[in-house]
């Protein structure tokens, strides 16, 4: 377009001069003319040339093009021929492999053929050697079956206990260590009174004749003391000595000393007896409030009310098989307070709830409920603390402990209580009655041992892994509680515990 517009413009311009030329040199002289006619024939040739010139430059740009269009077009027509190569390869490549497959198939199909008839020979093998070994075992497949999965589950039950039995030994063992030392440890540190005074229930006399005075005409001074002190006095025919019975310790104890301070002093009347009552009432009371006082400051326990501290004072007068009940809950006061601090637990909850464990013991109250409910009834009003009130209801095993200060409670009772010299008990009896628990035990069949521990309240029995299930230990810890419920007499609860252990030796040669 370019190269035309060039020569168009000559050609205009060519023109225009020509014009100019020729009206110009209508007003020169001819030989103007000549000359205008020979620049003209200049121009005409020149333009002509130029214009040859410029469309030589346009067919020389358009072979030039046409030469690169050619060149890439052979480019692309090489390149498809290239990709149609590659194409009718892989194409061949895909026929001669699903040649292959089908090759394949075919001899998978004829195999298959063949294993499914050996399939069928060897199923009617089977079933004629099963027949054939049902014959000979003389029961069914399914029976067999049966055998064989019972002995396995069996085998792996064995095998589950075992190990289990492994894990828990090995953590009891390491548990026990522990536990031996912390209690050995807060034995080992615990010094107070082995033994408490003991609340006697009898009255020495100087002679018989002092009955005679003691009961008065038509029994009055017997009476006025009994109806003042609320007990019963029983005169019998035991030489030198009368007998006072009350369910009251503190009751007790004021009518003992008031007998004992009238038959000193002789004077044997109502109005005495009643002066005496009142003055020994008085200092019972005081001596109530003094020992209360006196433990909790030995403890160093604070925040305790009046009612609680009368309740703890109460206990000096109140014996379990020859031990005073308050140097009892003192004492485990101070182990339970020694245990919880080894464990990390609140010595101060442990030691509050170790007092005051047998707290219903020293309750004013005829009522029939467990001195534990009782207890943990009264702390529980005083606004002790939770904690408290558990150890107090649980240390008999009533209800669950909710803490662990309270199966620390739990555990200075049963060391304050079973501990050598603790508690007073006839050895005779005291031997019968770990004879008798260990003889029941062994009547059972299935018992290879049986051993009567903690001062008789665990029965620990041992029963022959080969003879007694897991299920029949069970039956037989119900048999031997039952028998002994049946046919003994003793204080509180009798722990039962069966053992049955499976224990696999091999050697190695």
């Amino acid at each position: 377009m370019t190269a035309l517009y060039v020569f168009l413009s000559c050609l205009a311009g060519i023109a225009i001069g020509y014009l100019g030329r020729w009206t110009w040199a209508k007003f020169k002289l001819s030989s103007v003319e000549q000359k205008a006619a020979r620049l003209d024939r200049e121009a005409v040739a020149e333009a002509e040339s130029h214009a040859r010139e410029i469309e030589l430059e346009a067919r020389d740009q358009i072979l030039a093009e046409k030469e690169q269009n050619e060149r890439e077009a052979r480019e692309r027509r090489s390149e498809l021929q290239k990709t149609e190569r590659r194409l009718l390869q892989k194409e061949e490549n895909l026929e001669h492999k699903q040649n292959e497959l089908d090759a394949l198939k075919k001899q998978l199909g004829e195999r298959e053929g063949a294993l499914d008839a050996r399939a069928k020979e060897l199923d009617a093998k089977q079933g004629t050697l099963i027949s054939e070994l049902e014959r000979i075992a003389g029961m069914s497949q399914d029976e067999a079956k049966q055998i064989i999965i019972q002995e396995m589950e069996q085998k792996a039950q064995r095998d589950g206990q075992v190990y289990i039995n492994k894990i828990e030994a090995e953590t009891r063992l390491s548990a026990d260590k522990v536990a031996r030392d912390i209690i050995v440890e807060s034995i080992q540190r615990l010094a107070t009174e082995v033994s408490g005074e003991v609340t006697t229930s009898s009255v020495s006399l100087p002679s018989d004749e002092m009955k005679g005075r003691i009961i008065g005409r038509e029994g009055r001074n017997i009476r006025t003391l009994e109806t003042l002190t609320g007990v019963d006095i029983i005169i019998d025919d035991t030489p030198e000595a009368v007998v006072i019975s009350c369910f009251d310790p503190v009751r007790k104890e004021i009518a003992r000393v008031a007998l004992e301070r009238l038959v000193q002093d002789g004077r044997i009347h109502p109005a005495r007896i009643e002066e005496m009552v009142s003055k020994v009432s008085k200092e019972v009371g005081r001596i109530i409030v003094d020992e209360g006082e006196k433990v909790v400051f030995d403890l160093g326990i604070h925040n305790m009310g009046p009612e609680l501290i009368r309740a703890l004072g109460r206990l000096y007068f109140r014996t379990s098989y020859g031990q005073n009940v308050l140097y009892h809950s003192k004492e485990v006061a101070i182990l339970a307070g020694m245990i919880a601090s080894e464990v990390g637990a609140n010595s101060a909850i442990a030691m509050r709830g170790g007092l005051l464990h047998d707290i219903g013991k020293g309750a004013e109250t005829e009522s029939d409920v467990n001195h534990a409910e009782l207890g943990a009834d009264i702390v529980k009003r005083m606004g002790e603390d939770p904690r408290v009130v558990n150890a107090v209801q649980a240390h008999h095993g009533d209800v669950e402990p909710s803490c662990i200060e309270s199966v620390i409670v739990q555990i200075a009772d049963a060391i304050s209580a079973a501990r050598p010299g603790a508690r007073r008990e006839s050895l005779d009896n005291y031997i019968k009655r770990l004879e008798n628990l260990e003889g029941i035990a062994k009547s059972f069949d299935g018992v290879d041992n049986a051993f009567a521990i903690q001062a008789g309240r665990e029965l620990r029995i041992m029963v022959n892994n080969s003879k007694v299930s897991d299920e029949d230990a069970k039956t037989i810890a119900k048999g031997i509680a039952g028998r002994i419920e049946a046919e003994l007499r003793y204080p509180g609860k009798i722990k039962v515990t069966i053992i049955r252990e499976t224990r696999v030796v091999e050697y190695a040669k």
